[in-house]
């Protein structure tokens, strides 16, 4: 009997859900409660957690390949069980839904969004903080701020000064986002990227209604949803920054580019020789950043066209006598040598078509050496 996947949504990125559902099925012990978990997580609403607990829980103490269909214990069970259902739905992540926003109600349609004083900043801010609250509750701070314990008196780190000794600014802990400048959201949004961590089990403690404890943390899968909630809302706010996923800005916020861009710089980050992995990270990183200055774009185009330097004799042998071409503005322009008979009266823009060319040839480079090598 196949799954049928019509009831369930997700609010993951299908890849991470995929990943985690994996995880969960190598797991020695009690997968089931980690499964329950990471259904509660990914999927929208209770269905999926309803139908997993629904099924008989069949698992053998050991797989044996000689075993009937008959029921028994040590035997496969017939019929679908709580392992084959997590299975299929693991492997068939591609084919569900992804959750979306309810269309817009009234007040939205009529333009009344918006806060009293009519600011999207003090909304952003403040959903900001709706998503931090939703991390918190579900123990992805656990792992740095602690998690209280009827049981356990220790006490507890202080998380203002968690936050404090990263970004230098006292009581920010509980958030207050009508207090932030802009400097200092942008600042918090970084600072938690590299906080948050995703707890892989939980049990709860009923003494005196403690609650949910949880352990097992990474912040691999974590920050992953981090990135992907707050450049939703970033983009939805059409702030212009987005927290890097790769590089050496990883969790950093930086300009955003449009997608052919961001697949040249994901392809440059990720298919460059180990020996020039780290300076194209850096150039990257300068030029993206969100406080790049013209003087951080000349230094990534210099590192890049050094690069190239190193590869001009396979450009030339690609490109006969043009090669030079690449080479005769960064030299005669106010870029690399920054000699006195150089031009230097050249608009900002300028800048960004060099960089993209530059890290274009690069990855053009990588490719050329690829296929060499291949070959």
């Amino acid at each position: 009997m196949s799954l049928d996947l019509s009831n369930y949504e997700l609010l993951w990125p299908t890849a991470l859900f995929m990943s985690e559902g994996e995880r969960v099925l190598r797991s020695a012990g009690s997968w089931q409660d980690r499964a329950k978990w990471l259904l509660t997580e990914a999927l929208a609403g209770t269905t999926a957690v309803a139908d997993f607990e629904d099924l008989p829980n069949h698992t053998a103490p050991a797989a044996d390949p000689w075993a009937s269909t008959a029921t028994g214990w040590g035997t496969r069970r017939a019929g679908m069980d709580q392992h084959d259902w997590f299975t299929e739905l693991v492997s068939r992540a591609p084919e569900l839904r992804h959750a979306a926003m309810p269309r817009p109600y009234w007040p939205q349609r009529q333009g009344r969004g918006l806060s009293h004083d009519g600011s999207t900043a003090r909304d952003t801010r403040r959903d900001f903080t709706r998503i931090i609250s939703d991390f918190a509750d579900n123990g992805y701070l656990t792992e740095v701020f602690g998690e209280e314990c009827v049981d356990d008196p220790t006490e507890l780190p202080d998380a203002s000064r968690v936050i404090e000794r990263r970004l230098g600014i006292p009581d920010l802990w509980p958030l207050a986002p009508e207090t932030w400048d802009e400097d200092t959201f942008f600042g918090l949004i970084e600072v938690f990227h590299d906080l948050v961590s995703r707890p892989r089990t939980r049990h709860f403690h009923s003494y005196s209604m403690c609650g949910w404890h949880h352990s097992e943390f990474h912040n691999g899968p974590a920050r992953i949803l981090y990135r992907g909630k707050v450049n939703e809302l970033l983009r939805e706010a059409g702030i212009e920054y987005e927290l890097a996923a790769e590089g050496e800005d990883l969790g950093r916020l930086v300009a955003v580019t449009d997608d052919a861009r961001s697949a040249l710089v994901r392809r440059a980050l990720n298919d460059s020789a180990p020996d020039i992995t780290a300076r194209v990270r850096h150039a990257i990183a300068l030029f993206r950043g969100r406080d790049t200055t013209v003087e951080s774009k000349r230094s990534a185009i210099v590192t890049l066209a050094g690069i190239l330097e190193e590869r001009r004799a396979l450009l030339k042998d690609q490109l006969g006598k043009d090669e030079g071409a690449l080479f005769e503005i960064a030299n005669r322009y106010d870029l690399r040598h920054r000699k006195a008979d150089q031009r230097g009266d050249y608009d900002e823009a300028f800048l960004d078509w060099i960089f993209w060319w530059y890290l274009g040839t690069v990855e053009l480079t990588n490719r050329l050496i690829a296929s060499r090598t291949a070959g």
